[in-house]
C-alpha cells in the first residue's frame, strides 16, 4: 500500500524593507558610527543583507565603512562575548 504524504504549507518569504528607501542621497561614511551600529550585531559582526534588507551595493559600502571605522578605532572589532 502506498502512503499518502501530507502537503506542506509553505510560507511566502517576506522581503525585508530597505532602511534607505525613500531617503535621497544616502551617504554611508565611516565617521557616522550611529548609522553603522545599526548594521552590526551585539557581538560585533556585520549583519547579513537578508537581516538588514539593504541592497548589494549598499551592503558593500556598509562593510567597507565598518572596516574603516574599526581601523581608526571608532568601532570595536568585537565586543565582550562572555
Amino acid at each position: 500500500m502506498a502512503r499518502q504524504q501530507k502537503a506542506r504549507t509553505v510560507k511566502p518569504i517576506k522581503k525585508k524593507a530597505n532602511p534607505f528607501r525613500g531617503v535621497e542621497n544616502v551617504v554611508i561614511d565611516y565617521k557616522d558610527t550611529a548609522l553603522l551600529r545599526k548594521f552590526i550585531s551585539d557581538r560585533g559582526k556585520i549583519r547579513a543583507r537578508r537581516v538588514t534588507g539593504v541592497s548589494v551595493q549598499q551592503q558593500r559600502l556598509i562593510a567597507k565603512a565598518v572596516k574603516n571605522a574599526r581601523e581608526v578605532a571608532l568601532l570595536p572589532y568585537s565586543s565582550s562575548g562572555r
